[in-house]
């Protein structure tokens, strides 16, 4: 894309994409790291009103939010750790992320005095993140590093690894058998 011929006749491509991507990825990188820093400093803020909320008269309605927010807050800080670490959005962490933001809303609003119909639609979505959450155990892993399926991902890599053995080898006999019969003809004897 983009291609130019230069004097010599080699093409060149007016986008240079080996220098553009990595510093594109430089500043995602700078990005989610400032948002890391701002998560820290917001969850230290966190844990101040928490302390100040335990204070009497003590607030337990006030305090369960606190800490919920904080569990919610340290998840996502956590996801950004494992994206800095492998340039991926880890799909465990961010269904954790959602299970218990949902939780935390009907904890903070009370099922009692939450409507039928969202109570309904939460337990669904529940479901379906819980759903989420087992099929992506089979899931097989495509990134090196963080792995939290890490016994399936093993089991996947020792049973493919016999059998790409098992063809290196089918490949490297067809080769010594039809080296070995070449050989053969080259060194025959002519009748006279």
């Amino acid at each position: 894309m983009y291609h130019v011929k230069n004097s010599s006749g080699q093409p060149y491509s007016i986008l240079n994409l080996d220098r553009i991507l990595p510093v594109l990825e430089l500043v995602q990188d700078l990005i989610v790291i400032c948002l890391c820093i701002g998560l820290f400093c917001f969850m230290v803020l966190q844990i101040r009103e928490m302390v100040v909320s335990l204070l009497p008269p003590i607030q337990f309605h006030a305090v369960t939010a606190d800490i919920l927010s904080l569990l919610i807050w340290v998840e996502l800080f956590r996801l950004l750790i494992i994206y800095l670490k492998e340039q991926r959005v880890s799909i465990g962490v961010a269904v954790e992320v959602s299970i218990v933001s949902v939780l935390r809303e009907m904890i903070v609003r009370g099922v009692l005095e939450t409507s039928w119909g969202q109570v309904l639609s939460a337990c669904a979505f529940l479901l379906v993140l819980a759903i989420l959450m087992v099929v992506r155990v089979w899931l097989p892993p495509t990134f090196d590093g963080i792995d939290p399926e890490q016994k399936v991902s093993k089991s996947h890599k020792n049973r493919f690894v016999p059998e790409v053995n098992q063809t290196n080898d089918n490949h490297h006999n067809l080769s010594v058998n039809s080296l070995n019969s070449s050989n053969l003809r080259d060194y025959r004897v002519a009748p006279d």
